[in-house]
């Protein structure tokens, strides 16, 4: 028999840009005590192993045999509980998940589902036919997109739903072992780590596109002399490929803070952990967080399932990121008015106005600017949600700390994408910018400085220049043409430093006399971090492929139609 189909790698598939977060994510065993649903008619499915009985054919004439035991329901409640949630109360906790919403999350657990599986088989915890029952139904129901629990009723959530189905096809003898040697708690807290990392790489690589956009533009606008501002007023003479270099550095730094969060993620696999303190059973947990693409197991089981700070540090990368944008953002939407007009947009990245004929508005930048937001506000809704918790599990901090990472990292992922195009439809205006260079005096510091090469100390050359500035705009010149030298120290000579030659002369400090050299490390550190990335992505297809031989191996050694050797129901440890 062949293996059941796993679908798309779930830790690397592109989450969904605007998907809202699961509001009926299954919460944690120790915080929870609802009842498991009944369903009204649950199927009757014969368990699945080595020589199933047959079903007695239909017909006008059937056979003259007994029908066989259906496989009785799900006991109700939790054997300490025997009540659920009211319809309304229902709604609130869980939602009311649609297709989409099962096929999000029953995608990821049931990955963790499929190794946690393999290793119960391995560690001899599960029968080989058992196994090879439960891989193929929850296979099936991965390539069928979960089409079989759309409806179902979930008084206790998506997951407990979905054990309730297998309990109710195979029998408690089958599914009912599912759960073994682990808990919600641990299955939760992994599936966020692992939606958490795909998500992160997905952000990651559209950031690296932006910096290859940004980098390219540097380059090609290393020249296009413009004035740099501070406190909304001109400085010094810079270049526009200077300025998108600079943000460029900047992004840098938020690109490495994601990384360090990915890494941080890849290292320990929370599954293991239990409820709170492990298990006594003996279970392998470095086998699942291989077949998951993590390095290791848990260190602490009463850490894995307590903490999601590893997603508080990802929505300040993010949130990092979505502010380092914003600034970006305002910068091009100042420079495109009418008053400045250093940079003009095609109409494909404007818009109009409904009532104003002549306006044509750089709109896209102001989603971008407001986008940051939401990762800002994020972060303190889940950092308040955490604080003053106790450092067990808890909703507070499984749940609900939780849900506001997912439209947050969808948020700044958004803003990525539409700066990319911003970035690289952006087109200077290179004589509009060197006209207001000229006209805001940006080469007073610079002719300061060649003063105080001549000897002049610089307080002095400082006011020298000042001087003729004012002199210089009380006769309404556009430009410093002629500096007096003070008392005792020859003039400068000649006509003043050009801009170009201004801009050449800052080759120090990091100035834009450097920037071909900033570009350069940065193009190294670009290529360095696609590496890295392509690197993470191999390690997980590398554990996907794993994952997917192991499953092949237990159904096709206890599946129907294995070996007659493999029929003893005897499980064996693997070599994993």
């Amino acid at each position: 028999m062949t293996a059941p189909p796993l679908g798309a790698p779930a830790s690397t598939a592109a989450p969904e840009p605007s998907r809202a977060p699961d509001p009926a994510a299954p919460p944690p065993e120790q915080s929870r005590t609802l009842e498991t649903p009944q369903a009204p008619n649950p199927p009757q499915v014969l368990p699945s192993g080595p020589n199933p009985p047959q079903v007695p054919t239909s017909g006008p004439n059937p056979p003259p045999a007994p029908s066989p035991a259906p496989n009785p329901p799900p006991p109700p409640g939790t054997g300490r509980l025997t009540a659920v949630l009211g319809p309304r109360t229902r709604r609130v906790v869980y939602g009311e998940p649609t297709p989409t919403d099962i096929r999000a999350e029953l995608d990821l657990t049931s990955t963790v589902d499929l190794a946690h599986v393999v290793m119960l088989t391995e560690s001899g915890l599960l029968p080989g036919p058992a196994a090879a029952a439960l891989l193929d139904r929850v296979g099936r129901l991965r390539a069928d997109g979960f089409r079989d629990l759309v409806g179902a009723p979930a008084p206790r959530g998506l997951y407990l739903m979905y054990e309730g189905h297998l309990v109710a096809e195979l029998g408690a003898d089958v599914g009912g072992k599912l759960h073994t040697g682990r808990s919600r708690n641990d299955l939760k807290a992994t599936v966020t780590a692992m939606r958490l990392r795909g998500e992160l790489l997905e952000l990651l690589s559209q950031l690296l596109r932006l910096q290859a956009a940004l980098l390219s533009r540097a380059r090609v606008h290393r020249d296009v002399v413009m004035p740099v501002y501070t406190h909304f007023q001109p400085a010094m003479p810079v270049t526009y490929g200077y300025y998108l270099a600079g943000l460029a550095t900047a992004l840098d730094r938020d690109i490495a803070g994601l990384r360090h969060t990915v890494d941080e993620l890849g290292r320990r696999c929370p599954l293991g952990a239990g409820a709170v303190a492990g298990t006594d059973l003996p279970i392998r947990p470095a086998r699942t967080a291989a077949l998951l693409g993590f390095a290791g197991p848990p260190l602490h089981a009463t850490d894995a399932v307590a903490a999601r700070d590893t997603a508080l540090r990802a929505l300040a990368a993010a949130a990092s990121a979505g502010v380092t944008l914003s600034r970006l953002a305002t910068d091009l939407q100042l420079w495109s008015t009418q008053e400045f007009g250093f940079v003009e947009f095609p109409e494909r990245l404007v818009g109009g106005s409904s009532a104003m004929p002549q306006k044509r508005n750089a709109f896209l930048l102001e989603h971008v600017k407001a986008k940051a937001a939401a990762a800002v506000g994020a972060w303190t809704a889940s950092a308040s949600a955490m604080k003053s918790t106790p450092f067990t599990n808890s909703i507070e901090v499984g749940t609900e700390a939780v849900a506001v990472v997912w439209p947050a990292l969808a948020a700044v992922r958004d803003s990525v994408l539409l700066t990319q195009v911003l970035v690289t439809g952006a087109r200077p205006v290179p004589a509009r910018m060197e006209q207001r260079a000229k006209e805001g005096f940006v080469t007073a510091t610079a002719i300061a400085n060649r003063l105080v090469a001549q000897g002049v100390p610089f307080r002095t050359a400082h006011h020298a220049v000042g001087a003729a500035v004012r002199a210089a705009v009380d006769s309404g010149a556009a430009e410093l043409t002629d500096i007096t030298p003070p008392d005792g120290h020859p003039g400068l000579g000649g006509t003043l430093p050009p801009l170009a030659a201004v801009v050449a002369d800052h080759d120090r400090g990091g100035g834009p006399g450097e920037c071909d050299q900033v570009v350069a490390a940065l193009r190294r550190r670009l290529g360095a971090h696609a590496d890295w990335g392509t690197a993470c992505r191999d390690r997980l297809r590398d554990a996907d492929g794993a994952l997917a031989a192991a499953v092949a191996e237990v159904v096709g050694r206890y599946g129907p139609g294995a070996p007659a050797a493999a029929g003893s129901g005897e499980a064996t440890g693997g070599s994993g």
